[in-house]
């Protein structure tokens, strides 16, 4: 399918000079999302992927579905104070600073097959960081998945150690 006819383009989105690509317009039909979801599920299959992993926000709205998919188990990496259980947690740069993130301690088994995801690949930081949580509580990564990859920015040359899956490349 032609993922990309679904995608809009939003001109000086959050701020000029920003061509922001918009996924709620693929959320928004029924049959293009489940298709999408159908074929990153067929990445995570072929890896055996045992537990989906994603940060928040919009890697909820593709990891979510995802193991509901697989009927896999998902876990929310979120930012700091939103998990209400014992956490480790990860700095990370980002453009314009430094941000954090945490999983729960208990949520991965040393050696379970992981699969994260989130919708867009840019820079490729979110994921590696939430990679590095994974792998520091002994999960095995197995692969990475998104709706979208801007290969301007780079983002799979940090994650070369990995398999790396993208719907929709600009």
């Amino acid at each position: 399918m032609d993922y990309k006819q679904y995608i809009k383009s939003v001109m000086d989105f959050p701020t000029k000079g920003i061509n922001f690509r918009d996924i709620t317009s693929l959320l928004e039909d029924g049959k293009v999302y489940r298709s999408a979801i159908d074929e990153l599920a067929q990445f995570a299959r072929e890896r055996q992927a045992e537990v989906i992993v994603g940060p928040e926000a919009r890697g909820f709205v593709i990891g979510g579905p995802l193991a509901y998919a697989l009927t896999t188990g998902f876990v929310p990496v979120r930012k700091p104070g939103k998990l209400p259980r014992d956490v480790v947690s990860v700095s990370y740069e980002k453009e314009y600073g430094t941000d954090q993130l945490c999983i729960h301690r208990q949520s991965i088994k040393p050696g379970q097959r992981m699969l994260v995801t989130d919708d867009l690949l840019a820079t490729g930081g979110t994921i590696d960081a939430t990679i590095k949580l994974v792998e520091q509580l002994g999960g095995k990564v197995v692969g990475v998945a998104f709706l979208i990859e801007l290969t301007e920015l780079s983002g799979r040359s940090l994650l070369k150690d990995y398999n790396v899956f993208s719907l929709i490349k600009y």
